[in-house]
């Protein structure tokens, strides 16, 4: 089957998650020295070609990078970063061949929420895989975000999610408490509206832009926007407490205080 044409992936907002595997899944970081390598191979690949970097993730066998192309130019960034990456490893291991897959994995990003949650996403990596407390994880960049050492463009990210610091590690940590949050009172969710089509129904009825702003609203008004948008057809409530990066206990007592909204 011919592959697609990356040109016909487009992302308007030039906003990509990548993910770049290792061959038969071998790791491609044996030490620390490895992994500074890598990131100096991140640093001069962004002078180049001038991207901007909102977060990765080094694992021992992949590469999560979300990143904002400038001149489209994404297949000539991953390639060589993959590349400058693999002659070293190659050299330094005295091994031949291929360390990645020569095709990186894309998915473009279309909105400030979808963008917020592969950020969590990237940084939850060490921990889902259990290798680590995510924010204990030295290879990653949420503790960029806190020393802001220049690599990721933090401040850009912030300013355009209207996220202070403290925010932005509340929204992180609401995503473990949604893990351990009790679930048996929850409806099944409803699986006839993908995220993407919810988010535009709740913009729509809500006249809300930015979803994630809804965390920052006062208590009382925050859970009676979320009893709202509950009451809209095929959206579930563990979909609805992804989608607004809340706890799913909180969606769950929002929906109980404003039942009127149900009547």
């Amino acid at each position: 089957m011919p592959r697609n044409s990356r040109k016909n992936q487009k992302s308007y907002t030039n906003v990509y998650h990548i993910i770049l595997r290792s061959i038969n899944q071998q790791e491609i970081f044996y030490d620390n020295t490895d992994r500074k390598k890598f990131l100096k191979y991140l640093r001069t690949t962004k002078e180049k070609y001038q991207y901007d970097l909102y977060a990765y993730v080094l694992m021992d066998n992949h590469i999560h990078l979300l990143l904002r192309e400038k001149e489209d130019n994404l297949s000539k960034i991953i390639q060589s970063l993959a590349i400058s990456y693999a002659l070293y490893f190659n050299k330094k291991y005295n091994r031949i061949g291929h360390v990645f897959y020569n095709r990186f994995k894309s998915k473009y990003v279309e909105n400030l929420l979808q963008l917020l949650n592969i950020i969590r996403y990237i940084h939850f990596n060490p921990e889902k895989a259990k290798v680590q407390d995510f924010s204990k994880f030295y290879w990653s960049s949420y503790q960029n975000y806190f020393q802001n050492d220049g690599i990721v463009d933090s401040v850009k990210i912030l300013k355009m999610v209207e996220m202070d610091i403290e925010g932005f590690k509340n929204f992180h940590e609401e995503y473990r408490k949604m893990k351990n949050c009790e679930t048996d009172d929850f409806e099944m969710e409803n699986k006839n509206l993908n995220d993407e089509t919810a988010i535009k129904r709740i913009k729509e009825k809500m006249n809300i832009d930015n979803l994630v702003s809804i965390q920052n609203f006062k208590t009382e008004k925050r859970d009676a926007i979320i009893a709202q948008i509950a009451t809209i057809d095929g959206i579930g409530r563990r979909q609805l407490a992804r989608i607004l990066g809340l706890n799913e206990r909180t969606i769950y007592r929002a929906i109980q205080k404003n039942k009127s909204y149900y009547k």
